[in-house]
């Protein structure tokens, strides 16, 4: 009779235990699941401008790329996109440094804080709107083909330039509109190089955006024996922040507020691009 009385006991303590230890690891992912909800939340309300004013510095990932970021006499940047940026570090109240990227790895640089943002004329792309988060349109512009001014004639249809071969910025529209028309090309580092390709003669053409393309090529430039002619894709530039930042959105307040009061427009006409400013 007490050996069945102690095992009962005995029955109903390891009972008791496993209930406690049950509770406790209820608890525990309770815990554990409040944590991280918790840690989510805090990550979620960090604030990229917050980030940016507390370090006193927007960094401004970007490529040599005329006319919207290039390097002056002096070694300074200027160009539409530079100065932009200059304006809306200037409302932030910090300082500005631009730092040349290998445009294969912007998001790279990005989601490292390598760069706080990308802005250099890039095309709104599904890639691009997809992995970042990218402000509103404030330019548009085009893929364009550019040869020696002296085949210009030859070359005025995407049939007439299946047969060239072409240069094109890695990484780029411009990459993606020769792969989308079976162009047979080479990548190179930037869209400089690749112009530099054709005037040197070891390609047959490159692939630019229009708007680099009115300011490097032609009567005036730097190559006044290139050309542009056909145009292969329309699109629009903006700015890429970090997927989530709240910086995109307050670039967009800056944009109207800068449109609104005309200083957009005058930069733009500093560097001839006025006609491709998006009304904000």
């Amino acid at each position: 009779m007490k050996k069945r009385l102690l095992a009962t006991i005995m029955t109903l303590t390891m009972a008791m235990g496993f209930v406690a230890c049950g509770a406790d690891q209820t608890s525990q992912t309770e815990n554990t699941s409040d944590t991280a909800e918790a840690t989510e939340s805090t990550e979620s309300a960090e604030s990229d401008v917050a980030y940016i004013q507390e370090k006193g510095k927007l960094i401004v990932g970007i490529t040599d790329f005329a006319p919207m970021d290039y390097k002056d006499d002096n070694g300074d940047w200027i160009g539409f996109d530079a100065d932009m940026a200059k304006a809306v570090a200037d409302s932030l109240g910090v300082d500005v440094e631009f730092v040349e990227i290998d445009w294969d790895n912007k998001i790279l640089e990005l989601e490292n804080k390598s760069i706080d943002v990308v802005w250099n004329g890039m095309t709104l792309t599904p890639e691009v709107t997809n992995a970042m988060e990218t402000t509103n349109a404030y330019c548009n512009n085009a893929q364009v083909i550019v040869v020696n001014a002296d085949k210009a004639d030859a070359v005025t249809s995407v049939d007439d330039a299946k047969e060239l071969s072409f240069a094109v910025e890695s990484g780029s529209a411009g990459e993606a509109a020769a792969t989308d028309n079976g162009f047979d090309y080479v990548a190179v580092k930037s869209q400089a190089d690749a112009v530099m390709e054709v005037a040197a003669g070891t390609s047959d053409a490159c692939i630019i955006d229009l708007l680099m393309a009115g300011a490097m090529v032609g009567e005036g430039t730097s190559y006044p024996d290139l050309t542009h002619t056909v145009e292969l894709t329309t699109e629009e530039y903006g700015v890429g922040c970090r997927k989530g930042s709240d910086l995109a959105a307050y670039i967009n307040d800056q944009f109207k507020a800068l449109y609104a009061d005309g200083t957009m427009t005058e930069i733009a006409e500093t560097y001839g691009v006025q006609d491709a400013v998006v009304e904000q």
